[in-house]
This record gives structure tokens, sequence and C-alpha cells, in this order.
């Protein structure tokens, strides 16, 4: 499993950052932090639990879903085939089911998705959803680069600037087109419309 640490020696590899170092840890660790953010956005990490319910009550509350980004389906109540799916609506850390009776303290199993993490032990992300986040983390540190470096002397000449920010906006581009290509595509959804 790929830590944090091996994550930012593949993104120095990518951009060839070798003694004296161009980037310190935490310039690569906050650009690689923004990748995975946005990796999570449109490959998000799929998740299920079982939540109790409060006999009475149509609310549920979130708030044990850490990293939360949304909630995709609620089942209730469970174990029954085909799964009764049923409609909700959600407002902060709070879920309201659209239950004909009110619970009675049972089970509601919810799927949903969250952010991913990565941390000195381990990743949640996929081999290829790592690649992608090596490819966001080095077209962002470039572009930190190029407008750090438009107000100073470059050995490489004046150009150097425009020739970074294009190198990074061409590792950019890259980027989103394949978190179009291979991003979750929105999950059909049962939620009741409020008039």
């Amino acid at each position: 499993m790929t830590t944090l640490s091996e994550l930012r020696t593949r993104l120095r590899q990518q951009l060839h950052d070798v003694t004296p170092l161009r980037w310190d840890d935490d310039s690569l660790d906050r650009h690689i932090a923004h990748a995975i953010e946005d990796v999570s956005q449109s490959m998000p990490r799929e998740l299920g639990a079982a939540l109790a319910t409060t006999t009475g009550s149509r609310e549920v509350s979130l708030a044990t879903l850490g990293g939360l980004i949304d909630v995709e389906r609620v089942e209730y109540p469970v174990r029954s085939y085909p799964p009764a799916l049923i409609g909700f609506q959600r407002w902060g850390e709070t879920l309201l089911l659209d239950a004909p009776v009110a619970p009675t303290g049972d089970e509601a199993r919810i799927s949903y998705t969250v952010h991913h993490t990565v941390d000195d032990e381990s990743s949640t992300l996929t081999p290829f959803q790592e690649e992608l986040v090596v490819l966001a983390a080095s077209a962002f540190a470039v572009i930190e680069l190029a407008a750090a470096s438009i107000d100073t002397l470059t050995t490489g000449g004046p150009t150097v600037p425009s020739e970074l920010r294009a190198w990074a906006q061409a590792r950019q581009i890259s980027f989103r087109q394949l978190l179009h290509q291979y991003g979750r595509r929105p999950a059909m959804r049962v939620r009741r419309v409020v008039a």
C-alpha cells in the first residue's frame, strides 16, 4: 500500500527534483493534498454503513461518517429483497428518511462517498488514482514555480516562466481529461423533492 512518503518520492521523480531540492516536503504535501481533493470529487471512495435510527424519528445522524462527500442511497428497512430503497433528504450531518412509517430504532443502510486519504501508513487510492494524483500535484507544483520565477533572474532565459506555465497547463489538461473520462458518473438517486 502506497504511503504519503512514497507519493512524494514519485512526485519528485516526475518533477526531476534532485539535490539541491527545489520543493520542500511541506510544499509537495500541499500539492498532493490538493490533487487528492480533486480526485476525491470525481472518483470518491464508496462505502456503506448501517446507522441506527431513533424510535419515532425519521432523522438519522451522519456525524460518524468521516470525510463524507454525499449520501447515494438509503435502504430501509434493511435485509429485504429487492432492497427497500427510500427517498431521503440531507441537510448537513442529518438525514431525513422519507419512510411511510416512523422508524422503530432499527438500522438503515446508507451507501455514501467519502474523500480519499493518504498518510504515512496507508492510502485509499487505487494505483490509477495514485498516478492521477502525481500528475495533478506535479502540475500544481510547476504552476507555483512559474509564478515564483516571473520576477526573478533565471539562467534559462526570459521564456522560462512561460515554458513552465505551458508545461504545467498541459499536465493539468491531461489530468482533467482523465478525471472526466474515468471519473464517476452521477448515480441515479432516490430522493423526494420538497415543493
